[in-house]
């Protein structure tokens, strides 16, 4: 699950992803480790969008829900912190 491109919207676009993300306490450079160290993916319950599951070099575990544009591109939609799977 490599995506080598991001797509953020404008930082202070306030129906952008980055101000999706931080509603819920998260950083774009958060948000891009979470998708580097991905360890799982699957659907979301509410949108039916794909979901990764991933950690943060500072330790959170997030889903990021995201819009796959290519094989290499991804826009995250939003993420927040979740508890790990068991």
């Amino acid at each position: 699950m490599l995506y080598h491109t991001i797509i953020w919207d404008m930082d202070d676009d306030p129906a952008g992803n980055v101000q999706h993300c931080a509603e819920h306490d998260v950083t774009k450079e958060e948000v891009e480790e979470a998708i580097q160290n991905a360890i799982d993916a699957d659907l979301s319950r509410s949108s039916g969008r794909p979901v990764l599951f991933g950690d943060t070099n500072a330790g959170r575990h997030l889903i990021v829900v995201y819009e796959s544009i290519d094989q290499d591109t991804i826009y995250p939609i939003t993420a927040y912190e979740v508890s790990r799977r068991s």
